[in-house]
């Protein structure tokens, strides 16, 4: 076992089944954040053929884009075989401008979790008690939930945050790199509705080339309005 996977494995001892989340491009500039749910269950860490074929899967931001594309390869045929589900789900840039990013990258998150359960069947996510702290682990209901970064309040499922867990979690890497993929190619779908911008190149991220188009194209549609003001107004770094 890798780090990532003797982590896992130890949280569970204590559930029957393991769920990671994580999001991508919730600093970017343009374009949708999306957030990556993961479950295994206990048994997944009892196989020696699952523990090799997921040996390579770290932290997304630790890989290039067609590693990255490989792992995600390498999930949606274990996804096939049935010895994992992962699900993903967006929070729009009208939501991110309603609910702010946290808002709705919380939202994503609720979305990508409930789909899965819901998939499911044989378990449910544990619901945080009314009076009671918002990131246990929800060991009562057999059911861990791993979130990177920190605690996400309000919420309401119980759950452990997890700093950089993307590096520390095998659960939270995969939802990591769900995420990923499936933004870059909601990105890269948004530079053939918006040509111009860049999508594709630095997928909605503040660089050089995509703030000078903001400043000779003007925001398109697919533009976070809160984020782009100090952009607009100022000068290249």
């Amino acid at each position: 076992m890798n780090d990532l996977q003797k982590h896992d494995a130890c949280e569970c001892e204590s559930v029957d089944h393991l769920l990671g989340v994580d999001e991508a491009g919730r600093g970017c500039l343009a374009g949708p954040v999306v957030a990556g749910a993961c479950v295994v269950q206990r048994e997944f860490f009892e196989s020696g053929e699952l523990l090799a074929r997921t040996a390579g899967i770290n932290d997304s931001k630790q890989m290039g884009a067609p590693e990255r594309e490989g792992l995600f390869e390498v999930m949606e045929g274990l996804k096939a075989d049935g010895c994992l589900d992962f699900a993903v789900a967006e929070g729009s840039v009208e939501l991110i401008e309603a609910r702010n990013i946290l808002g709705a990258t919380r939202a994503a998150m609720q979305a990508a979790l409930e789909e899965l359960s819901a998939r499911a069947g044989e378990w449910t996510l544990p619901m945080a008690a009314a009076d009671g702290p918002l990131f246990e682990n929800g060991e009562a209901a057999g059911v861990g939930i791993l979130v990177d970064g920190r605690p996400l309040k309000p919420f309401p499922y119980t759950h452990t945050a997890l700093v950089k867990g993307d590096g520390r979690s095998l659960v939270v890497a995969m939802a990591s790199i769900a995420a990923k993929v499936s933004r870059d190619r909601a990105m890269a779908a948004l530079e053939q509705e918006f040509p111009g911008y860049g999508f594709a190149q630095h997928k909605g991220y503040g660089t050089a080339i995509h703030r000078t188009a903001l400043r000779d194209l003007g925001p398109c549609p697919a533009h976070r309005k809160l984020f782009l003001r100090k952009v607009l107004c100022a000068g290249d770094d």
